[in-house]
């Protein structure tokens, strides 16, 4: 520890002590410490929104009485700031709540009944008629210069990045806004929201690896789940025609910007649909989910230096039409150093990865090492809205083969800003090629890849019965959020990221 934080540390003990014998003075007192009778008929916000427009005399006028709660953020004396969950207003501290007012911490939630007002210099306030204390802070908040600054603390301590940094209200306050258009959206076209189960026997529907746990009364092993593919696909063999999943999943792997090991999907499946209707619902669906949402189908990024400051941005233009692009054509566009023909061939695509420095496995077939070249030199490239389809079949167990070229499937991912957010695919419903690239995936476990699929038998037996033709995504809701809100790591959205234990 540092000089200065250990100062610090001792600047902050010297002020809990002083709250909490406020605290105690307020029970020897008598006072109720923590009332809860006090319910505010205001919001800050809404105040600003309905009022701020009023001359001080119209208001005057108007003598419109106030109730609100909130949380000191600022005391300056003659006007207290308080905050509440819509935005802040000012508090008029006339000379019988002076005594009160002196006696408040920064933080400290307060309930104030009185008349809105407005000051000279044009702010709304209300007027400090009837007070009480309703929460004592214990701990002070941080200084307001500086804010929350260190970027740990601010995830490991929510609660106070949420109070004292207005913009990460914000962001989390678009997430919700994000999920309930998605929700809207596919209710309106047809779609049937469900739930999965999250503790599964056999993990399925993506290639990664899972938690694993115990169930005690069933004496089994069981896994959290990596995704609810196969069951939602089970229930379209059922003749849920529309189904559709905003669910968490889980997956033992490392953190990075862009992964936390707990994680929100949407998952849809479309009978009677194929990759590339759902590529068309996701263009649209995004365009509207921006504008709605945004009030622009422009979104802007940053980088940021170290201070914070603006090094350089990219608009995002989600009204134009999305491009779309095979990842074979993507290869040759970005590298135009590589041949069609060389990228073909296995021999001559190992070579153009092993230039590249990218370490192949002797298993790996050519759409395999195609995938390597492509994430090693094309994927961080793709930055205006970007539709890449016709994935190997080798690296795209679950999805259809294409009917003119069996070696590439109707699949395709979604990129912005170099980041995937989305993947879907006309669904496999074939039984017999399902079974095959199952114990595909077997085979590639037990030569140690430990995300590669189980063969899950039922899965197969539901086949059996046969699944209409159908197309299926999963969009990543945490890494669309981060493109929304210019937030450049996934712990920005997720309001409790997982890290270390303290």
């Amino acid at each position: 520890m540092t000089d200065q934080q250990g100062e610090n540390k001792l600047d902050e003990n010297k002020l809990i002590a002083e709250r909490r014998a406020k605290l105690d003075s307020l029970r020897e007192q008598g006072g109720v410490a923590f009332p809860n009778s006090f319910r505010p008929a205001d919001k800050a916000g809404e105040l600003q929104a309905d009022f701020g427009e009023k001359t001080k005399e119209e208001l005057e006028q108007l003598a419109r009485p106030t109730s609100i709660a909130g949380r000191v953020i600022r005391n300056r004396g003659a006007f207290i700031v308080i905050q509440d969950s819509s935005g802040t207003i000012q508090l008029y501290v006339i000379k019988e709540a002076r005594a009160f007012a002196k006696s408040l911490d920064l933080g400290d939630i307060v309930g104030i009944n009185g008349a809105l007002h407005k000051s000279g210099k044009g702010d709304l306030y209300v007027q400090m008629d009837d007070y009480q204390l309703l929460t004592k802070a214990l701990r002070p908040l941080p200084d307001k210069f500086h804010g929350l600054a260190d970027q740990e603390m601010r995830y490991r301590q929510r609660y106070v990045d949420l109070i004292v940094n207005p913009k990460v209200r914000e962001t989390f306050i678009t997430r919700s806004k994000v999920v309930d258009f998605i929700r809207n959206y596919l209710n309106g076209s047809g779609y049937l929201e469900v739930e999965t189960p999250m503790l599964q026997t056999i993990p399925g529907g993506a290639v990664a690896r899972p938690f694993v746990t115990h169930h005690n009364a069933l004496d089994i092993e069981m896994y959290m789940r990596i995704a609810p593919e196969l069951y939602l696909k089970r229930l379209v063999v059922g003749g849920l025609e529309r189904v559709y999943e905003i669910n968490r999943n889980f997956r033992n792997e490392g953190l990075s910007t862009r992964h936390n090991p707990e994680f929100t999907m949407l998952e849809f499946y479309q009978a009677y649909a194929d990759f590339n209707d759902l590529m068309d619902l996701t263009e649209d669906m995004l365009r509207k989910l921006s504008q709605q949402v945004l009030g622009s189908t422009k979104i802007t990024n940053t980088v940021k230096n170290s201070d914070g400051e603006v090094e350089s941005e990219i608009a995002f233009d989600f009204a134009k039409p999305f491009t779309r692009l095979s990842v074979f054509d993507s290869i040759l566009a970005y590298n135009p150093e590589i041949k069609a023909e060389d990228l073909s061939d296995e021999k001559s695509a190992r070579k153009i990865a092993s230039d590249l420095g990218i370490p192949l496995k002797d298993l790996w077939g050519l759409g395999k090492v195609q995938i390597e070249i492509f994430e090693k030199t094309v994927e961080h490239r793709l930055e205006q809205p970007t539709f890449i389809t016709g994935y190997p079949t080798e690296v795209s167990p679950l999805a259809r083969r294409n009917d003119q070229d069996p070696f590439v499937t109707d699949r395709f991912e979604f990129f912005v800003g170099g980041r995937e957010i989305a993947n879907g695919f006309s669904e496999l419903n074939d039984a017999e090629d399902q079974a095959a690239r199952f114990k595909q995936q077997v085979a590639e476990k037990e030569a140690g890849d430990d995300e590669a699929m189980h063969f899950d038998a039922d899965y197969i037996r539901a086949l059996e019965y046969g699944m209409p033709p159908t197309a299926g995504e999963g969009i990543g809701i945490d890494r669309l959020v981060m493109l929304l809100t210019d937030s450049p790591s996934i712990r920005d959205v997720l309001l409790f990221p997982h890290m270390r234990p303290e």
